[in-house]
């Protein structure tokens, strides 16, 4: 694991162009790092990337994975109730905008997917 990397996603996916591709990149991109082990201490959800955490998401089992190897997830509470989404958490802890400022201001290095 690798307690100085913090991953942060704010899109249901990662980076830019047609969800479903965002999907696939975002579920490669954590299939690999858990087959290689290079885990993050944290990952931060907020705005669509909440998404990812919730029921019927690709990568939740996933995500899951990651918990159960010792990775912290943090979900925005505000953008869960935005989307309606507040009973459909499958990983992480719910937390708030003031969990993930001091998770980022904390953290050597961030990466945004």
């Amino acid at each position: 694991m690798n307690k100085d990397t913090v991953l942060l996603f704010t899109r249901y996916g990662m980076g830019e162009g047609p969800e479903d591709l965002q999907q696939i990149l975002a579920n490669k991109f954590l299939t690999l790092n858990l087959e290689h082990n290079t885990l993050p201490s944290k990952i931060l959800f907020y705005t669509d990337g909440v998404k990812l955490a919730c029921q019927g998401s690709p990568v939740v089992e996933l995500l899951s994975e990651y918990e159960k190897r010792g990775v912290e997830l943090v979900l925005c509470s505000t953008c869960l109730e935005r989307y309606g989404l507040s009973s459909q958490v499958e990983a992480g802890v719910v937390g708030g905008m003031g969990d993930i400022i001091d998770v980022l201001t904390k953290a050597p290095k961030v990466i945004s997917l």
